[in-house]
């Protein structure tokens, strides 16, 4: 059995603190808590930042999930804002224009965009700073220029071929034909002059406005679906988040059509075992928390879709009689092979987290799903459209299956902690596509069964179950331990073992102690960091 990483120690302070995948998006955040902004204010400038100097994650063309955290009152909102399908939109239509699928990319792989619905419905409700004032930094680091990451620039190489089939792509993140160089300064005016255009025009001159109809423009050229009416009303809705207990403690998620319920449903059928007792690290803990995630991802693909499509039984898995028959299956010596759980969406996001002086907090993840998304650039407007229809399935009869007006079930979630008494504790989230209901229980299980420091917790050993050639495959980092990697082969995994720390994913965290400490967490997976007001 090993000891829990303590590479470093967490970000602290006793004010504000954000977390993110970015150090340039952390010091947005940090810049309007310092200007006297709320926590509301400072996700929305770092979304802001984000969709600049991460484009090939998320940005204009996205969606948004989010929970807020009212220091006041208590109460915990869920954001669900993402777009559904053009309303023209079949698969009769996509078969009669040869439209292979599942989707991966180009405009039939389009949603509607449901972002910046969401930072204006955000603002309103819970900011404290004109929405205009938020994109400042973002116009800067447009026109200026900044950096380019590595991780981007990698994604740059990773995807040369399919940035190529797309001159607008190419023309604006290749340079020449190749990818640039990591740190190399990065300018997008077209995006500035967007992003401007909004502060002049507002919500509207996204949805019924110039960015609007240039997104009409791009769709008519590709031979998509799109109308103005698939425009009109509202992608942003505040919901209800659902919640378990676990250990004592009560964890926040967002309800569907995010699948924040996997998450929790994983920790319903966990709640029945005490991981704790085997050990961080140790083959018995992961084997228990990898069946219990076979079990929530076979349950996702059997019940769950869009609320206005599809009765969702949220109530049902989350029943404690129902996790405990789940818990039943589960056997130590040996893995479960449920009928459908090797689904794996693959998705490049980016999340983050931010907590006010007050103790208003945000736990934040906005994407265009996969990397560049759809690869498709509205003329003149330096943002990427998302490809999230890739996420819909095509057999008759299927929950999420593809539809005209219709969102897909999502792979966006994020979540929260607070004591049984509703004392906020714990923000938290992960990027990662299908991996983000896996990484996140094992934050939980980090946090709440082993007993980690914010930091501690994210620097353990990652492992995910994916699919690779039809078969269920344990991706594991190699600091798990010989001991342990030869454990879980033994009860039944085939593992792929990786190197330190290249499970991906850059997940946040904050902790808000009951003596006013803040303490903040970044995943050394990613390029960002924590960082407190001072």
């Amino acid at each position: 059995m090993q000891k829990p990483i303590a590479h470093r120690g967490p970000a602290s302070g006793t004010k504000g603190m954000a977390a993110s995948a970015h150090t340039l998006i952390t010091a947005s955040g940090i810049r309007v808590l310092e200007n006297g902004g709320n926590a509301c204010d400072a996700a929305l400038a770092m979304a802001f930042v984000s969709g600049v100097v991460l484009p090939d994650m998320c940005g204009l063309g996205g969606d948004v999930f989010a929970l807020y955290y009212d220091a006041e009152t208590g109460k915990i909102t869920a954001v669900n804002s993402s777009g559904p399908l053009p309303r023209n939109a079949s698969v009769r239509k996509l078969k009669e224009a040869g439209i292979a699928v599942p989707l991966s990319d180009g405009i039939h792989s389009v949603t509607v965009p449901g972002a910046v619905d969401a930072y204006y419905a955000m603002a309103e409700k819970w900011g404290s700073l004109p929405v205009r004032e938020l994109m400042d930094d973002a116009i800067r680091l447009c026109e200026e220029g900044f950096p380019l990451s590595a991780k981007v620039v990698r994604h740059m190489h990773t995807d040369l071929s399919r940035m190529k089939q797309y001159p607008g792509l190419a023309a604006m993140y290749l340079k020449d034909g190749k990818p640039y160089e990591a740190y190399e300064r990065f300018r997008n005016t077209d995006l500035a002059s967007m992003l401007r255009y909004l502060q002049e025009n507002g919500r509207d001159g996204f949805y019924h406005g110039l960015i609007r109809d240039r997104i009409l423009t791009c769709s008519e050229e590709n031979g998509g679906f799109f109308a103005p009416a698939d425009f009109e009303g509202s992608f942003c809705e505040f919901r209800d988040p659902i919640s378990v207990s676990y250990r004592g403690m009560r964890v926040w998620q967002t309800p569907p059509v995010s699948q924040g319920i996997i998450h929790l449903e994983e920790l319903g059928i966990l709640s029945h075992f005490d991981p704790g007792s085997y050990g961080y690290g140790s083959a018995e803990s992961i084997h228990l928390m990898e069946q219990a995630k076979r079990i929530a991802f076979s349950d996702r693909r059997k019940y769950f879709g869009d609320p206005a499509f599809v009765s969702n039984p949220v109530k049902e898995v989350l029943d404690e009689n129902y996790t405990k028959r789940m818990a039943q299956q589960i056997r130590m010596d040996s893995c479960l092979e449920p009928e459908s759980f090797l689904d794996h969406q693959p998705g490049d996001t980016t999340s983050f987290v931010c907590v006010d002086e007050k103790g208003n907090a945000v736990s934040f993840i906005h994407s265009i799903a996969n990397t560049w998304g759809s690869c498709l650039i509205p003329e003149g407007t330096g943002f990427l459209l998302n490809n999230r229809a890739a996420g819909f399935f095509f057999a008759e009869g299927h929950p999420n299956v593809y539809a005209p007006g219709k969102r897909t079930m999502h792979t966006l979630n994020t979540w929260l902690i607070t004591e049984e008494d509703g004392t906020l504790r714990y923000v938290g989230n992960t990027p990662g596509g299908d991996n983000q209901p896996q990484w996140n229980m094992q934050t939980v299980v980090n946090l709440l069964d082993f007993g980690m420091d914010v930091q501690q917790a994210l620097e353990h050993a990652k492992w995910t179950g994916i699919e690779k050639n039809g078969r269920h495959i344990l991706r594991i980092e190699e600091q798990a331990g010989e001991e342990t990697l030869q454990q879980l082969r033994k009860m039944g995994h085939e593992l792929e073992v990786i190197p330190p720390f290249a499970c991906s994913g850059a997940s946040q965290l904050i902790e808000i102690r009951k003596d006013g400490v803040r303490l903040g967490g970044s995943d050394p997976r990613g390029d960002g960091c924590a960082m407190p007001q001072i």
